[in-house]
Parts: structure tokens; C-alpha cells; sequence
């Protein structure tokens, strides 16, 4: 059976990669696209790249018909404003927001200072990355979306908190450089151009909303988080520093990652001993939904730096949101999703 699938709030990059992985996905039709703005034109207006694969057009949110899977490309807040019509339209969603991302309505209010506006919702979503909840998201009817810094951290935390080799109290400094996609389709004065271009920007050292899904994914309460720009337009590099409760060799940490991801379908560990990729990097994962993980140790202090790099729009966004759907519908995983990034790019 064919799943039927509409995106709500599709002119925006997130919404234009979920049609790009809708339209060619080997059991999901794209049905129809929704922009309050852009209503009655061509979807491809928006999104360029899909011109020759889809005739849609834009509809308003009141004109969207029942579907099999509602997709949620909104910005934060908006969704649960809405939930309870939004669920209404499709037995499943997946919400792509930060909407329902945290299970403790007093850390949305810290983060996102207001209350939430649906706190009856949030114990019905589950936590939308597969690598860590994946169980959950096969039995779920809605499912949160993840944040792309959150991502990224989690999946370069993720094998040596399950190996119980971090210790709760102690601190872990992680820097994420990021492209300039992550900050949406709507420019600004800080993403014009000639602002933009060519900078190492420290665009939040302290204070990043995607601490909190840190901390409650890893159980780990001294997250210390710090977000720079960079020159990218797709891409978010996590390097986490970490000093585990007892020093650790080579052999131990190899261990690890491998009884972390050696079964993972899209996280790749990279840490090669020669070569210009020996760690991972960001831009050759660019539209795909795969994860590079690597390590190194500095023994003279017992430190571990882990480092993940994804597509900010895939793996940490619409990829993962897709994903998700697959495991939710009893799909194979990997389907519309095998693709590797480009090289050279």
C-alpha cells in the first residue's frame, strides 16, 4: 500500500527536502503542500530542483485533505497551537518543530520563555531520532522532530553514554559549526549576503535551545553548548569534549563506538589513520541522511574528543523526520533514504 503523505508549511527548506524524499520514495505519494502566502503557485517556485517531478501547487492549510502521514514543517510554536486539528487530518504526524521535542513542559518554558502551548501533547510524542528511540518510534503516532545541533551532539555523545563510560556531574564543552541553512528560507540582516559570507561567526557561546534535548538525551546535566557559524550553506560539525570517569584506551573506545552504531543503517564511523577525510566532515554528507562519527584521545589528559558531522536538512531535519515515518508505518528503514552526499561538491 501506497502511504499518502502531505507536508503542512512546505515552502521552507526543511519542507523542500521532505518533497524532494516524498516524490521519490518507493512507497509514499506526496499529496498535496500547504503555504498560507504562496497558495495557488507552483510548488517548483519555491523549490527549483524538483521542476519535471511534480505538478503540485500550494493550498492553504484549510483546503488540506485526510491523509495517511502529516508532516509538520512550522515554525516553533505554531504546531502545538494547532495539534488537535492537525490530528484530525492523519492518524500519524511527525512534526518537525521544536514543539514537542522535550518531555518536561517547565524546560520548554525555560528555553523557549512561554509556556507550552499543548502540555497535554507532549507524553504522545516520541523523540524523533531513531538511533536513540527507535522502539518508540515504531509504536508512536506522532513523533517529534530533532533539533540538527541536538542531533549532532547526541549521535557523537550517544556510544560513550551507553557504554556508561560519562560521568553525569562532570562537564562536557561542545562546539558545533554550522552552515547557513540552519537559519531558514527567511533572510535577515545577519544572513544577508555580504554579512554572511566568509565568517566564523560566534553565533551563540552560551544559552542554545538544543542543550536541553542534549542533556535529556544523554542524562547529562553540565552540557556546556556553543554554536559558531561558518562557511557553509548545508552542514553542522559537533566536536564534544569529554572526560570520561576513567581513563580509556584506544582499544576501549573502538569498542564502543562499534557496539554503539556497527548496526546503524545511516551513522558511519570515520577515523581513518591517513588521508584528507580522516575525521568526519560535513560536506560530504550534503543531502543525505547518513552521520559520520569519529574520535580522538589525548592521553596525557585522559580527554576524549568525539565529533559527528551531518546535513543540518537531513539527517538533522527532514532525513530523520522521513526515517521516522518508514519506522512508524512498518517501512524498511532505509527506504527513499540510501543516498550518499556528493564528492567533489
Amino acid at each position: 500500500m501506497t502511504i499518502r503523505a502531505s507536508i503542512i508549511g512546505a515552502s521552507g527548506y526543511v519542507g523542500g527536502e521532505l518533497a524532494r524524499l516524498l516524490l521519490f520514495h518507493p512507497g509514499a505519494e506526496l499529496a498535496q503542500v500547504t503555504s498560507e502566502r504562496l497558495a495557488g503557485k507552483p510548488f517548483t517556485s519555491t523549490h527549483p530542483n524538483l521542476r519535471g517531478h511534480t505538478a503540485l501547487q500550494y493550498v492553504p492549510m484549510n483546503k488540506v485533505e485526510p491523509c495517511d502521514v502529516l508532516f509538520l514543517a512550522l515554525p516553533h510554536g505554531q504546531a502545538a497551537r494547532q495539534i488537535d486539528r492537525f490530528a484530525t487530518l492523519a492518524p500519524r504526524i511527525v512534526d518537525c518543530s521544536a514543539d514537542f521535542r522535550l518531555r518536561d513542559p517547565a524546560a520548554y518554558t525555560r528555553w523557549y520563555g512561554e509556556p507550552h502551548p499543548a502540555p497535554h501533547w507532549i507524553e504522545r510524542f516520541a523523540y524523533g531520532l531513531p538511533e536513540l528511540n527507535r522502539e518508540a518510534i515504531r509504536a508512536a503516532s506522532y513523533v517529534s522532530g530533532v533539533g540538527c545541533n541536538a542531533t549532532a551532539s547526541n549521535l557523537a555523545l550517544l556510544p560513550l553514554a551507553r557504554a556508561g563510560l560519562l560521568d553525569a556531574a562532570r562537564d562536557v564543552v561542545i562546539e558545533v559549526k554550522v552552515g547557513s541553512s540552519e537559519g531558514g528560507a527567511s533572510s535577515s540582516d545577519s544572513s544577508h549576503h555580504p554579512e554572511r559570507s566568509g565568517v566564523v561567526r560566534s553565533f551563540a557561546p552560551t544559552g542554545h535551545r538544543h542543550t536541553a534535548e542534549i542533556e535529556q538525551a544523554t542524562g547529562l546535566a553540565r552540557v556546556h553548548l556553543s554554536i559558531t557559524s561558518v562557511e557553509l550553506v548545508r552542514g553542522a560539525l559537533a566536536t564534544a569534549h569529554v572526560f570520561p570517569r576513567e581513563p580509556l584506551t584506544e582499544k576501549e573506545l573502538w569498542r564502543a563506538y562499534r557496539a554503539a552504531y556497527s548496526a546503524e543503517p545511516f551513522v558511519r564511523i570515520v577515523r581513518e589513520r591517513q588521508g584528507s577525510y580522516r575525521l568526519p566532515e560535513p560536506k560530504i554528507l550534503a543531502g543525505s541522511n547518513y552521520a559520520d562519527v569519529g574520535f580522538a584521545l589525548d592521553e596525557a589528559s585522559g580527554r576524549v574528543v568525539s565529533i559527528c558531522a551531518i546535513d543540518n536538512l537531513m539527517k538533522g531535519a527532514a532525513g530523520s523526520a522521513v526515517q521516522c515515518m518508514n519506522l512508524m508505518c512498518g517501512l524498511d528503514e532505509r527506504a527513499g533514504l540510501g543516498f550518499t552526499g556528493l564528492h567533489p561538491i
